[in-house]
């Protein structure tokens, strides 16, 4: 900030010497100003910090230690923890999660869509609603997370995806095995407003594959209680079980739990005592005939 004064004041007519041996800088120090007012450092920051509102965009619950991770992985940016955390805080980048909670927890964000469920958790047919949450367990290890995308009709598992970490890609890597599996469009997902479903990454991934959004109203459990129980029953028939000693164990419990028991063993009331894939099943054949 002081060279710029040394040359406010060089234009009122004070010597560029006097003014800085008074500022205690040499005048060989102003002329490299001049010659270069922006530094190379001052862009590189410039250009990290752009980097890291984009992911902090996709990912609000990113602090800077995983954005420092994201910027050397997606955009080639290496930089120290410390260099990134000194540019996030002057440049307000936080976590969501960092911020002071209420009492009660903390409220959800603004939701990115309208509720077109109304707590109306059934569907006529496959592929016209399907419901996605994501849940955590922790292992010797560190924590695993899953997100599932559940068929409202058959109550059937069409995408999920499990990850260390709850990023927005862990939804986004859901929604695509969903779309990739069920080769359809203008579903209706609905979720609650956590901030993975409220990333641009996951809004642009659904916008692109032809599907509709929709959430919670007031981001409460009821508002996705099909699929708080779908994860009530893994709780009790998997993760709860046993103490898991690593991530991959958990994982493929999680998916041989899901492909071979509740899919296509777990007979259940509301689908006249069929399992998820027996219904579908039939439904086809009914639906051809």
């Amino acid at each position: 900030m002081i060279h710029p004064l040394v040359r406010d004041l060089a234009a009122d007519g004070i010597p560029i010497t006097v003014t800085c041996g008074i500022l205690g800088f040499t005048p060989q120090a102003y002329r490299k100003w001049r010659a270069a007012p922006v530094s190379q450092r001052d862009w590189d920051d410039a250009h990290l910090v752009d980097a890291a509102l984009e992911v902090h965009a996709d990912d609000p619950e990113f602090g800077y230690r995983f954005i420092a991770d994201e910027l050397a992985a997606e955009h080639g940016i290496i930089a120290s923890e410390n260099r990134v955390h000194r540019l996030c805080s002057s440049h307000g980048i936080f976590s969501v999660l960092a911020k002071k909670r209420r009492r009660g927890g903390p409220r959800p964000g603004p939701a990115v869509h309208e509720d077109l469920v109304r707590r109306e958790f059934t569907a006529e047919r496959p592929n016209v609603l399907w419901l996605t949450d994501i849940t955590e367990h922790r292992t010797d290890e560190g924590k695993l997370y899953l997100c599932a995308i559940k068929d409202a009709c058959s109550n059937r598992i069409v995408g999920y995806s499990i990850d260390s970490r709850m990023k927005a890609s862990l939804a986004v890597a859901a929604l695509r095995n969903a779309t990739a599996l069920r080769g359809c469009t203008g579903t209706v997902v609905h979720s609650d407003r956590g901030s993975q479903f409220r990333a641009k990454r996951y809004v642009r991934t659904m916008r692109e594959a032809g599907h509709v959004g929709s959430m919670g109203r007031t981001g409460t459990c009821a508002d996705n209680a099909a699929m708080e129980s779908f994860f009530s029953l893994l709780q009790k028939n998997v993760l709860d079980r046993q103490r898991w000693s690593s991530r991959e164990e958990l994982r493929l419990a999680i998916v041989n739990w899901i492909e071979r028991t509740y899919h296509r063993r777990r007979r259940q009331r509301g689908l006249g005592r069929l399992t998820p894939v027996e219904f579908e099943l039939l439904f086809e054949a009914a639906h051809a005939a």
